[in-house]
């Protein structure tokens, strides 16, 4: 619960509300010039963010250490890691998994399989809901399986709810195995922060970023707001301060 608190608390949008809060808390005390000021400032931070340059901005030095690397010069590796993220578990009985944006996650993957980068693939992702009919490392297997991945190449790890738990739970499979060398596939974006977790539970990470999300836009559309650059620099946001707690 407060990891959800602070996680909100740091986005554009949860910083600008909590500002507002503040805001109409100064006019209750009747500091009307303080009020004017704290309103301002939330108006302001939401409209920085909101807007392409900044957005892209923030995530452009994310994603600048971790640029798209041609699947020749991938490093092979003793087994690939694939980080949830990118799929929807199904909700109904029947229903299958639904590509979310970040889906290039798993099509990255079974390149780099096909391209011989790994032998074997780790699907790390927990249940996404406590009712959920299947974890989403099984969603993902479903996917895989579709692109040509055989079930002999895929091992999941259904217990993880987040990336440090990605970490720690497919590094214990990992030793089981006498393995520790990784060829790490996720979201340009969400690179740094996994390789620092993943490193830390004693791995070698090759990493094999992928979802690409730096833009160059018009010079009319970088400073009008705009609800996908707020969402991502509020994504953004959470990977740089999660980042400094590894």
């Amino acid at each position: 619960m407060f990891s959800k608190f602070v996680t909100f608390a740091i986005s554009p949008l949860g910083t600008s509300l909590l500002l507002g809060l503040w805001a109409w808390f100064c006019v209750w005390r009747g500091q009307r010039a303080w009020a004017l000021r704290w309103g301002a400032l939330a108006l302001v931070w939401l409209w920085c963010w909101s807007t392409p340059v900044a957005s892209m901005w923030l995530r452009g030095h994310l994603e600048a250490d971790y640029p798209p690397v041609p699947i020749t010069e991938v490093l092979p590796a003793q087994v690939m890691v694939v980080l949830g993220g990118g799929i929807e578990v199904p909700q109904q009985a029947g229903a299958h998994p639904n590509l979310g944006a970040a889906a290039d996650r798993m099509w990255h993957a079974a390149r780099l399989f096909k391209a011989g980068k790994a032998p074997w693939v780790v699907l790390s992702g927990g249940l996404a809901f406590e009712d959920g009919l299947m974890s989403e490392a099984a969603s993902m297997r479903t996917f895989m399986r579709d692109l040509g991945l055989p079930d002999t190449a895929m091992f999941l790890e259904e217990q993880s709810v987040n990336t440090r738990q990605n970490a720690q739970f497919t590094a214990a499979l990992l030793r089981e195995r006498g393995l520790n060398h990784i060829v790490l596939v996720t979201s340009a974006l969400h690179m740094r922060r996994s390789v620092l977790l993943f490193e830390a539970q004693g791995l070698k990470v090759t990493p094999a970023a992928t979802d690409h999300e730096y833009r160059v836009y018009p010079l009319w559309r970088r400073v009008l707001p705009d609800a996908d650059a707020l969402d991502g620099s509020g994504r953004a946001m959470k990977e740089w301060v999660a980042a400094l707690f590894v």
